[in-house]
């Protein structure tokens, strides 16, 4: 008998064999088990289910099976702290979902769920086992589940290592964070071959569903590298901003740069003109632990900027307008980028870091008929739902409902700070003019020469925080420079905040 558990445990380590490895390789893929060794500490993976095969009868597959069915699933360790882990190997039936296949992944997502530790999917399968038929559909729909039940409670995240198709795309759809390689990442519900015959649109597999343009277009993707293994390297980043589960906290971090540094560079990173862009990320990395941001969502809805940083050593949320795209305006794209963040973070215990300057709305007929209403309401949701400490700083502009969604002390926010740039009004003060002047400007003489007496009226009496600052609604007026200390000062006050919650089953965000 242990002749026997012996050979099988070497096939199992074999996958489909040498030639299928050989062919795995040449098309620029790592095999199951290599991708695990990256991404796991040495030595750290236990695996479960090797001898598992399926249990299929017909279309010959009696004659085939190999110990493992196609995933390698288990335990280990990222930086020492647990994960629970499932790497499809597309050298054993093309990664094909068997109903046996789906039990190894269901029964590992069970033991994390329970144990209360992230799972991470390295997925690079065919789809669901033809021959197995309803039988691989129903193991698809028991992963949906889990990975529903599973949200909010243990962090989840997918890698997309190879194809990716029609209903195996929703399981890593509703995990949090979604990682693809250039050249071998695809994911789309219906491939190029279907279109053809449907819609009779000629398209390439890289141009339906490669990844940049799920990380560029359509916003699926929440990270995309050059490689393999620059994926795995990346979720081994990712995995150390996280906690555990919904019950613990963030992993802190040992960080030399001091809490109470000053950066005197911030006092004139916002320009003098409004109209003049600026890189909001130089705030951010100016005010991280050692200069550090890890950004999500890179390419996609580049208006806005989302990503975690260490603030004292601990991890932090931040959303952002980003000047350099569209004036950081909040569109369609934005919004639900944003949302979807704030709500991985609040669900998780990572504070939010809001960095405002917004015009507004983006205006136009495509972003009405898009539903902008419906999809700004959700990152307005999002940011009054959140209980985690969350700290506003304006840089600059703060117009109109847009003031209200990124972070007002209206919504909850526990501080709200403003630079001696900011500028809180309803509208920016053109549009003000032209509103609340129009007959006057009809009549004068010298139009141009009143509006520009009326602007810089206007300016002088709403374009500044000190309106906002009488009322309350901003706490303190700051220097730039005092930005890192002031937040991380801020945070220190509200970690242990309590936010009361109206009883309910849940809310219903507008989707």
């Amino acid at each position: 008998m242990r002749e026997k558990i012996a050979e099988l445990t070497e096939a199992s380590l074999m996958g489909g064999g040498e030639e299928r490895i050989a062919r795995q390789h040449a098309a620029g893929k790592l095999t199951a088990r290599e991708r695990l060794a990256l991404l796991l500490d040495e030595g750290s993976f236990s695996e479960l289910d090797r001898l598992v095969t399926h249990r299929c009868h017909d279309f010959g597959m009696e004659s085939q099976r190999i110990p493992g069915d196609g995933v390698v699933t288990g335990f280990g360790r990222i930086d020492g702290r647990p994960v629970a882990v499932f790497a499809q190997d597309f050298t054993v039936f093309g990664g094909s979902l068997s109903e046996a296949h789906a039990e190894k992944i269901c029964k590992v997502m069970d033991l994390a769920l329970k144990f209360g530790i992230p799972v991470i999917g390295l997925n690079d399968s065919g789809g669901a086992r033809i021959q197995e038929g309803v039988v691989s559909l129903g193991g698809y729909a028991d992963i949906f589940l889990r990975n529903t039940l599973c949200s909010g409670v243990i962090p989840q995240i997918s890698a997309i290592l190879g194809p990716c198709a029609g209903g195996a795309v929703y399981s890593p759809a509703i995990t949090d964070f979604i990682f693809m390689a250039r050249g071998t990442s695809y994911m789309f519900v219906t491939g190029p071959e279907v279109i053809r015959t449907v819609t009779h649109e000629e398209v390439t597999m890289e141009k339906l569903g490669g990844a940049d343009v799920h990380a560029r277009v359509s916003g699926v993707a929440h990270f995309v590298r050059d490689s393999e293994q620059e994926v795995l390297s990346a979720i081994r980043q990712l995995v150390g901003f996280l906690p555990l589960n919904n019950a613990g906290d963030p992993p802190t971090k040992a960080t030399q740069d001091p809490p109470n540094r000053e950066d005197p560079a911030l006092d004139s990173v916002v320009p003098e003109d409004p109209e003049k862009p600026y890189d909001i990320k130089a705030i951010i990395r100016s005010v991280a632990d050692d200069g550090e941001f890890f950004e999500v969502h890179e390419h996609f809805a580049r208006n806005i900027v989302v990503g975690f940083i260490r603030l004292a050593g601990r991890p932090t949320g931040v959303v952002a307008n980003q000047p350099m795209h569209l004036a950081g305006v909040l569109d369609i794209d934005a919004s639900v980028k944003g949302a979807r963040f704030v709500r991985f973070c609040d669900a998780f215990n990572i504070p939010l870091l809001i960095l405002e300057d917004v015009p507004g709305f983006l205006p136009g007929v495509a972003q009405e008929h898009g539903g902008i209403i419906k999809h700004g309401a959700k990152l307005l949701y999002a940011l009054a739902e959140a209980t985690v400490p969350k700290v506003t700083v304006i840089t600059r502009k703060a117009y109109g409902g847009a003031y209200c969604v990124m972070g007002s002390k209206h919504i909850r926010t526990d501080f709200n700070f403003a630079y001696p740039t900011a500028e809180i009004a309803v509208m920016g003060p053109q549009g003000a003019v032209n509103i609340l002047y129009r007959r006057e400007l009809e009549q004068a003489q010298d139009p141009d020469a009143l509006r520009r007496a009326l602007v810089q009226q206007y300016t002088e009496k709403f374009a500044n925080p000190l309106v906002a600052a009488e009322r309350g609604f901003v706490d303190a007026v700051i220097e730039p420079r005092s930005t890192r200390p002031l937040i991380i000062q801020s945070f220190a006050l509200a970690w242990g905040k309590r936010d009361w919650m109206p009883a309910k089953k849940h809310g219903n965000i507008p989707l």
